[in-house]
């Protein structure tokens, strides 16, 4: 894997990273470069076999600077167990990035929980570990905590009265609703963290469409919309590591602000050098950070408090 031009990483030694959805795609080129860098880096993986096949690649270019932790987000006690072994044998966490995800299964489907799947993975899951690990990510003064969107939730739409689309469920409504979800949930986090004078910035970024395993792949690429994504793949796709630039400049730019965005800075930002991103102004709506995330801690059943 190469960076972008004239792009240089920090020295990330001393650092700790978290990455869901580690063991493919940009989640796991964003943990090799982390690694690379210094980091030690958890990757939080569902199976146990491609975890440790993530963790085999990682270890031989970045000298094993990483470990792996199962963790499941379709299962809420899961991700409790999963933060309560980070949290007992982790003094801090400088980077957080809630990168796993799920993508238009076309017939609905649930977690463990009973959440409709994509809203479940997507966001749910990742705010709940936010919520547990918060008290590590209080740590120290750098802690960066990034959602991954998705330029799809430009066309996305709260369903405030049928969020677990009981009623109607559409694959790609489904998934464009969780990854406005999560750009909102990373903007009203940080407005948030900055009443409260944390020094924590809460960022979101997005890969634009980059040619990984959840889009080659997944349950959606026979329906029409994933049959023309796959004939303009050549147009509009950029390769998977491109992908993970954003993220990774969300976790190491020094000019960071609280609530940035970062994408490909290409057409339409579906691929290209990573920078800064356009939020649509539904993700920036206060009432909306405000109604998803009682709805969330409702869900969740867990109240996400910035301080003890």
């Amino acid at each position: 894997m190469s960076l972008w031009p004239n792009a240089r990483l920090p020295d990330l030694s001393g650092q700790t990273a978290v990455i869901t959805g580690a063991n493919s795609g940009i989640g796991y080129y964003a943990a090799l470069e982390f690694a690379r860098a210094g980091a030690d880096v958890i990757l939080a993986c569902r199976s146990v076999e491609r975890g440790k096949a993530a963790l085999a690649g990682i270890e031989v270019q970045a000298r094993g600077r990483a470990r792996l932790e199962l963790l499941d987000l379709a299962d809420l006690e899961s991700v409790r167990a999963f933060a309560a072994r980070i949290a007992a044998r982790q003094e801090a966490i400088d980077i957080l990035l809630n990168n796993a995800g799920v993508m238009a299964p076309p017939t609905r489907q649930t977690t463990a929980q009973g959440f409709e799947l994509q809203l479940g993975v997507n966001f749910l899951g990742h705010f709940l570990l936010t919520a547990l690990l918060m008290e590590k990510l209080r740590k120290t003064r750098a802690t960066r905590i990034i959602q991954v969107s998705s330029i799809a939730h430009r066309q996305g739409r709260m369903a405030w009265e049928d969020l677990q689309s009981e009623r109607q469920y559409r694959a790609w409504n489904a998934y464009r609703q969780s990854k406005l979800a999560m750009l909102i949930f990373a903007l009203e986090l940080g407005r948030r963290a900055e009443a409260a004078g944390l020094k924590a910035l809460s960022l979101a970024a997005h890969p634009g469409i980059a040619a990984t395993e959840l889009v080659r792949n997944g349950p959606g690429r026979n329906s029409l919309i994933g049959v023309l994504q796959n004939l303009a793949a050549p147009l509009i796709q950029q390769p998977g590591d491109a992908g993970a630039w954003p993220l990774i400049l969300a976790g190491i730019d020094p000019a960071a602000r609280q609530g940035a965005y970062y994408g490909p800075q290409g057409w339409l930002e579906c691929r290209g050098l990573p920078g800064a991103a356009k939020a649509e102004p539904k993700a920036l709506d206060k009432d909306a950070g405000q109604r998803l995330w009682d709805a969330a801690e409702q869900l969740t059943g867990t109240a996400f408090r910035l301080y003890p």
